[in-house]
């Protein structure tokens, strides 16, 4: 892991172990995020070790990838009503085409913080944005305009969320389970490409970076390649007749 990641650990790190301890003396929830992927899991990693306290992720619906980490006493069940998530539904003319990045830079120009912004799902005349509860008052009086086109917000979902850009069924075989010949399988590339990618640290393993080829990938874990992309896998095995696995695994477009 680089320097910089290192660091961004640390900060994370102090501010559960804080939320934690501040959990546990007032048997009150409390909250951290938002968070991406690779902070959800090390954050989560860091509450198993914590007896007093449970933790539970939520990025406003199912399937979110920005989430907040809620820390909760055991003693209370970590329900999702209980979470500081907002939706606020962005209604403007179909014909105008805005983006993610669109969105995403007019809130970071309003000074912002990307820890109070979760998802961000945006369709055709519809976007959905994810906020934390305390900023929501804000953002409903400033935002009158995304990418110079006006737009109406709206606090609350719409009837359905706008769908994102889907996913690519991926079939191959493998010779074994390694994390260097998944990676080579789902990337298209070399296993000795595949392992230099590993080595640099541009692969993780559910989130989490990992270094070393020989790792084993299990059905149902995720994978993150730096310049790939990002792969769920979803079938290791059988063997085929020529002793090698089949692997299946859906590509996040």
């Amino acid at each position: 892991m680089r320097r910089t990641e290192n660091n961004t650990d640390e900060l994370l790190l102090a501010r559960v172990t804080d939320a934690a301890r501040l959990c546990a003396k007032r048997t009150k929830p409390c909250f951290v995020g938002f968070l991406d992927e690779r902070q959800a899991a090390v954050a989560s990693a860091a509450i198993r070790r914590e007896h007093e306290v449970q933790a539970h992720l939520f990025g406003g619906y199912e399937g979110a990838l920005r989430v907040v980490l809620g820390i909760f006493p055991w003693e209370i069940y970590p329900e999702e009503d209980f979470f500081p998530v907002v939706p606020l539904t962005v209604r403007y003319r179909p014909r105008d085409t805005l983006t993610h990045r669109d969105f995403l830079g007019t809130l970071m120009a309003q000074g912002i913080r990307r820890d109070c912004v979760g998802d961000i799902l945006v369709g055709e005349g519809l976007a959905v944005l994810f906020l934390l509860k305390e900023i929501v008052p804000f953002v409903l009086n400033q935002m009158e305009k995304v990418g110079g086109v006006g737009v109406q917000l709206i606090e609350g979902l719409p009837d359905g969320l706008p769908q994102g850009k889907g996913t690519k069924e991926l079939t191959d075989t493998v010779a074994s389970p390694r994390l260097d010949a998944v990676v080579a399988s789902v990337c298209r590339v070399s296993r000795e490409e595949a392992a230099r990618r590993i080595a640099a640290g541009l692969v993780a393993v559910n989130h989490l970076p990992v270094t070393a080829v020989s790792g084993t990938v299990k059905e149902g874990d995720t994978l993150s390649v730096r310049g790939s992309g990002r792969f769920q896998i979803t079938q290791v095995g059988p063997l085929t007749k020529k002793g090698r696995l089949r692997l299946k695994a859906e590509q996040y477009l």
